[in-house]
């Protein structure tokens, strides 16, 4: 698009003391001619530009303009560049790497060797399907149909593991922790929800269009958040202690002489609650409140349940 090339080429001038126009018409893949259309029109649009002759010709931005011309920094494009290529580790998308490549483009070449100095300083892997093509495939079609408004029915696993079929109007992608979710309007439901990928089996675009509506995701799960919280009170063994320090602050610990830790958290009461708990097996105990405590104890008592009697393997 046009107006994509302009931007882009008025960037690249906001960076660069000067560019000649075969090398912007090589770079968009357009002729000369066209690019001095494109110079024109955003002289028209108020960015001065001027023309340079001789051998280290081209364009530039006037001089008295160079207050505003520096947008970004070399330390933002080398922030925004570590963001980026973070997030596509996980998504492998061609135009997220385009962007890429495009930002790369405004680091001058004597930079080079700072950008990937600071690649290896600061690494960001989210990988949060551990490269699942089938969960890629997924997440494109979902992208592709939030941005053309067009409905989808998903094959979807609840956290019970029940399978159900859903009509949603797909509205936003949230990078929540390591995981995915799909935001969105179920038709089905009357109400919004919020879809982990990881859970969808199978989706369809239905190619009938919506008309987007105003419910921000922010919105929806800022009211989730004010869900009434439960007061927990945990006992952890100091064999574990690395991975309690990982997981709570330092505020919510208190240490005892034998080295136990109690924690004091607060969290709105939810399946995760449970298995978050459960999965620090015999290392935990939930001292209050009690109902959470007997909940567990139900729980692990069906886990114990599962393994009596013994299953005798026969040798045969």
């Amino acid at each position: 698009m046009r107006i994509d090339r302009m931007l882009a080429i008025t960037v690249m001038l906001l960076n660069r003391d000067r560019i000649a126009a075969r090398e912007l018409a090589d770079k968009f893949e357009v002729s000369v001619r066209t690019i001095y259309r494109d110079i024109d029109a955003i002289n028209l649009a108020g960015i001065p530009i001027v023309s340079f002759a001789g051998y280290d010709g081209g364009f530039g931005i006037m001089e008295n303009y160079r207050i505003d011309r520096q947008v970004l920094t070399l330390k933002d494009m080398f922030t925004i560049l570590s963001a980026l290529k973070g997030v596509n580790t996980s998504l492998g998308d061609v135009e997220l790497e385009t962007a890429i490549e495009k930002i790369k483009s405004l680091v001058p070449k004597g930079k080079t060797g700072e950008m990937e100095l600071h690649f290896e300083q600061l690494s960001i892997d989210l990988m949060p399907w551990e490269g699942s093509d089938r969960h890629k495939r997924i997440f494109k079609i979902i992208q592709s149909s939030i941005n053309e408004n067009l409905l989808v029915k998903i094959k979807y696993s609840n956290t019970k593991g029940e399978s159900l079929e859903r009509i949603v109007e797909p509205m936003t992608l949230v990078l929540m922790g390591y995981a995915w979710y799909l935001f969105a309007f179920c038709r089905m439901r009357d109400d919004f929800r919020v879809f982990r990928l990881s859970r969808i089996k199978d989706i369809e675009i239905l190619g009938q269009r919506f008309a987007r509506r105003e419910t921000s995701y922010k919105d929806f799960i800022g009211k989730d958040k004010e869900r009434p919280a439960v007061n927990l009170v945990l006992r952890f063994s100091r064999e574990i202690r690395a991975r309690v320090m990982d997981f709570f602050d330092e505020e919510q610990i208190e240490t005892r002489k034998n080295g136990d830790m109690i924690v004091r958290v607060s969290y709105p009461e939810d399946e995760w609650v449970y298995s978050n708990i459960l999965s620090y097996g015999e290392h935990v105990e939930v001292l209050s409140p009690v109902h959470i405590r007997k909940i567990i104890r139900e729980k692990a008592k069906k886990i114990i349940d599962q393994y009596k009697p013994d299953i005798m393997v026969s040798k045969g």
